[in-house]
């Protein structure tokens, strides 16, 4: 993924407003971000830990999401990624979901997937960040990068339609 800069990754959100958007948490980090190793860019708001965001490029530039982190049932058990099929134990998954872009978001409906709940997914996939256990595939890095970067486009997809 290319690096994006705050004003990039503000104007990407397709679904809340742009005051939202110009009020929601940009990381501080943005220039120590393993950029080469991001097929998305996800981070959780530090303030409120019921938010997310991703941010993911498309053929018309850079699309972002706010999402909704669902509370966790406080109970230990194994989950799997539906982004990079990561498996985790305990909190290591959470329900994401994000209210649907233009009319339909307005009416309350939303789109939802398991991922990660750091959205490390690119960093998984690489062996940078350790979950536990991973699915042995005979697929290269190269198809499971690809996998999951159609699975976060549809994901996306959703959202916008």
């Amino acid at each position: 993924m290319q690096p994006l800069t705050e004003s990039a990754i503000r104007a990407s959100f397709v679904n809340c407003t742009k005051g939202e958007a110009k009020r929601l948490a940009v990381p501080k980090d943005l220039a120590e971000r393993p950029w080469d190793d991001l097929d998305f860019l996800g981070w959780r708001d530090g303030s409120a830990t019921e938010r997310a965001y991703l941010v993911a490029e498309s053929g018309a530039g850079p699309v972002g999401v706010a999402l909704r982190v669902a509370p966790q049932t406080g109970r230990v058990r194994r989950s799997m990624c539906s982004f990079c099929l990561t498996t985790h134990t305990g909190d290591g998954v959470s329900l994401m979901t994000a209210r649907k872009a233009g009319k339909d978001g307005r009416q309350g409906n939303s789109v939802g997937a398991y991922i990660c709940t750091d959205l490390g997914c690119s960093l998984y996939l690489r062996g940078k960040k350790n979950a536990g256990r991973r699915i042995d595939e005979s697929i290269t890095l190269a198809e499971k990068v690809e996998r999951t970067l159609a699975t976060v486009t549809a994901f996306l997809h959703k959202v916008v339609e």
